[in-house]
């Protein structure tokens, strides 16, 4: 079958070819059709179905990403070997092509391997019910000591734990305390302080003992009951993924990345304190709920009613617009308590579907 479609392929083109004569000859070009050789026809056969490519990263990935998986090649305790590991490699290799790279060979190589991320997490999502997706939006700069945090991974904590399927961008700051919270999912308040207290040692990503503080915690509190999904991007790969996700789903596009998330999440949307990020978040959620994208509005849940209403006031903004009528069909809620936040998703999860 392959061998006839590009024979045929190759048929249309000279006849494409031949018509295209005929509009300037003052006489009917004469064109005899050549038949592909067998050696052209495995030629081609080749080129299409597996172009040759030697790139730092998996181009047909048929799995999502683990933490073994992006750094493998990292050694506790030893922050130098951090620049070895596969996620910092292929880092590296995207900035010394150009995050906007024009290299045909290049941008087909990163589509190609977006495009087996989304086909396995499709495989993954295919597992739950779409309803269960919930996901929290936040700053990457939140900081492991915060009181934000404590409350982001309480939580991701009670949701898992009622079967819901925790999503965040899979960095770090209210990101990680997302999969943090998943990642404690069937454990006691003691053991979720205790794992906390042990994040403190290096508070920020930017501290030398993140990534080895994360793993001393996975270490001392294996997971393998609950699982959560990362979806980080190279386009922020100085901020590192969160080792506390069980799957992670690494893309080079931000725009399909950012889609991706906000696209899954039909049981909820949490919006911890954010910015620029968080913001552009919110409106596209709003968007597809406006219109019901996917034949019903799912709930958008403020986190932080001061942080909301004073230093962002992006709440009362939607409220006006509501009112206006420039909006429809938002679930929106503003809240403090971390029980109000889990009611009003399980009982959306409940509800049944039209």
């Amino acid at each position: 079958m392959a061998d006839n479609y590009l024979e045929n392929q190759y048929e249309n083109y000279l006849a494409r070819k031949a018509a295209m004569g005929k509009k300037t000859a003052k006489k009917k070009p004469i064109i005899k059709v050549q038949r592909l050789q067998p050696e052209a026809i495995e030629a081609l056969k080749e080129i299409i179905a597996q172009p040759s490519f030697r790139m730092p990263f998996d181009i047909f990935r048929e799995h999502l990403y683990s933490a073994e998986d992006l750094y493998k090649g990292y050694q506790m305790d030893k922050a130098g070997s951090f620049k070895d590991c596969y996620d910092q490699q292929v880092y590296n290799h995207y900035l010394k092509m150009g995050k906007a790279t024009t290299d045909i060979k290049e941008t087909l190589a990163r589509t190609l391997h977006d495009h087996s991320m989304t086909n396995a997490m499709n495989d993954f999502l295919a597992h739950f019910d779409e309803r269960q997706v919930v996901g929290i939006m936040g700053g990457h700069g939140l900081l492991r000591t915060e009181e934000a945090y404590r409350q982001v991974v309480m939580v991701s904590k009670t949701l898992a734990e009622n079967g819901c399927l925790m999503i965040s961008g899979g960095g770090p700051g209210a990101m990680e305390a997302t999969h943090l919270g998943a990642y404690m999912a069937g454990r006691t308040e003691a053991e979720t302080a205790d794992a906390l207290e042990l994040l403190k040692e290096a508070p920020s990503f930017k501290d030398k003992r993140w990534l080895d503080t994360a793993l001393q915690v996975m270490k001392k509190y294996p997971q393998e009951q609950y699982v959560s999904l990362g979806v980080p991007t190279w386009l922020y790969g100085h901020e590192p993924a969160t080792p506390f996700a069980t799957h992670i789903a690494k893309y080079f596009d931000n725009s399909i990345r950012e889609d991706s998330i906000l696209t899954i999440a039909k049981g909820g949307i949490i919006y911890s304190p954010g910015s620029a990020g968080t913001m552009q978040e919110i409106f596209q959620e709003a968007v597809q709920n406006h219109y019901l994208s996917f034949g019903y509005a799912s709930p958008m849940i403020f986190m932080n009613k001061q942080y909301w209403t004073e230093e962002m006031p992006v709440y009362l903004l939607m409220e006006h617009l509501i009112k206006k009528e420039k909006y429809k069909n938002l679930l929106m809620t503003l809240t403090d308590s971390t029980d109000e936040i889990v009611k009003t998703i399980l009982d959306f999860r409940n509800i049944k579907q039209e």
